[in-house]
């Protein structure tokens, strides 16, 4: 069995898709991120940079103890690797699929991020022209990646269907509200619309809907709270010697 500490993000969605595609059993460890579930003592021995997703592994892959494993990109790896599916292991098909992996982690969900992030923040924190423009324009950089990179191929790594498409998608369902046009990419387009309609894909993006909060009903003292964990964090001290 597989606990996955998790919350319904593109980050966590990343891992649930996957997990319904092999069909490896797992059970959900709600870590309400919202909340500041990230930051306990607890999840911090697991995770040690106080983010989402992380999987526990009680039946692990060349046996052993319980293996406890951070970070989206290396979770889907890992459990390809266990389920034989999904990353093709000779070297050249590999490490294209690697790429693209990294490059999800590395470009689309930060900057996807950070775009969604200014674009919500509104004048708040002052004009924030600069930042929406910025990235904005990376957004539309980064589908225009995707676009070309599908416009010869069925998916991001070649003919097969892998966990480079997995860890892809949930991110990019909110292209509307990150300012892009979905028709000026058809050949995105054509992938998005074939990730969508797997059935697997379905129930992995529906995992964890049940969670779903309304800050407007959150007392003021609870939203106060939140803010100061979750706002302009700043390293946090080495335990004692």
């Amino acid at each position: 069995m597989i606990d996955l500490y998790y919350w319904p993000t593109p980050n966590g969605k990343k891992v649930t898709i996957l997990l319904e595609e092999t069909g490896l059993p797992y059970k959900v460890v709600p870590l309400n991120i919202g909340r500041g579930d990230q930051f306990t003592d607890e999840f911090l021995k697991l995770n040690p940079n106080h983010r989402m997703p992380a999987i526990v592994d009680h039946e692990p892959l060349g046996g052993g103890g319980p293996l406890g494993i951070f970070e989206s990109g290396a979770i889907m790896m890992y459990l390809a690797e266990k389920a034989g599916k999904f990353w093709p292991q000779t070297p050249r098909e590999k490490y294209e699929v690697t790429e693209w992996v990294i490059w999800q982690m590395a470009n689309q969900g930060p900057k996807l991020g950070e775009c969604g992030h200014f674009r919500r923040l509104g004048t708040s924190q002052g004009d924030q022209s600069y930042a929406v423009r910025r990235f904005t324009d990376e957004a539309n950089r980064l589908y225009g990646v995707l676009n070309n990179r599908l416009y010869d191929r069925r998916y991001i790594a070649g003919d097969e269907y892998t966990i480079a498409d997995m860890i892809c998608y949930p991110w990019s369902i909110a292209w509307k509200s990150q300012g892009q046009d979905i028709e000026e990419f058809k050949y995105f387009k054509r992938w998005f619309e074939e990730m969508r309609a797997r059935p697997a894909v379905e129930r992995g993006m529906a995992v964890g809907s049940e969670f779903a909060e309304d800050p407007s009903k959150l007392p003021p003292e609870e939203l106060e709270r939140r803010r100061k964990i979750l706002y302009n964090q700043r390293a946090r001290p080495a335990p004692a010697a």
